[in-house]
């Protein structure tokens, strides 16, 4: 949290070239590094606390013509966009080879987190227990798309930005589904900026 101020700044050092207006320009600006290395990794960020049909019809859009170009996604294992994105390209992709998950912690403990936060009326158990068993499905299916932080031991701000970071870290360029300037997701983009990858920022206001 103490380096959100120096994140910005640094971002804000390499907007030009960078930031893609459409899907389309995305793609064009990677058209020559898929050409030298093939399938390319797309991360998806997202906020969890407010979402719409519009945003979730937005990242199964989304998703759907990543995974059909023969790409990847990469996403942090949260509710809402990175649910839906995760839904999507499963039901794309069964053997669950184009998707990465990377989680705070390990997946026991992380489910221990939402079950904790359900209790808690953050978020419903019905969310909870929904996420839970898509992340258990993936594993089963793929044991190497679910990627555990097995160094962590709770969930915080903290271990949820330095997930944000190895997102960042696994993609070629990132795609953000921004909803109410939420934090989390604006540290995922400077970082993604500051690391000279190419993003694409939908922005949404949801009262």
């Amino acid at each position: 949290m103490l380096i959100w101020p120096s994140m910005q700044n640094s971002a804000a050092q390499h907007p030009l070239g960078l930031r893609a207006n459409s899907l389309e320009e995305l793609f064009s600006k990677l058209a020559p590094q898929r050409a030298h290395k093939g399938p390319l990794w797309f991360g998806i960020s997202g906020s969890w606390r407010k979402t719409s049909q519009e945003v979730e019809d937005a990242v199964r859009t989304t998703v759907h013509r990543i995974l059909e170009r023969g790409d990847g996604i990469v996403s942090g294992g949260a509710l809402s966009v990175d649910f839906f994105a995760t839904d999507e390209a499963l039901n794309l992709d069964p053997d669950a080879t184009h998707i990465k998950i990377f989680l705070p912690v390990t997946l026991e403990r992380y489910a221990a987190h939402y079950r904790k936060r359900a209790s808690e009326g953050v978020v419903t158990l019905e969310q909870a227990e929904a996420l839970i068993a898509q992340l258990e499905e993936i594993k089963r299916r793929n044991p190497s798309a679910v990627i555990e932080n097995t160094a962590n031991t709770i969930v915080d701000p903290t271990t949820y930005f330095a997930r944000n970071t190895e997102v960042v870290n696994a993609s070629d360029a990132l795609i953000a589904f921004h909803v109410n300037e939420s934090e989390g997701a604006q540290d995922t983009i400077n970082k993604a900026l500051v690391q000279k990858k190419p993003v694409f920022i939908n922005t949404y206001t949801i009262v």
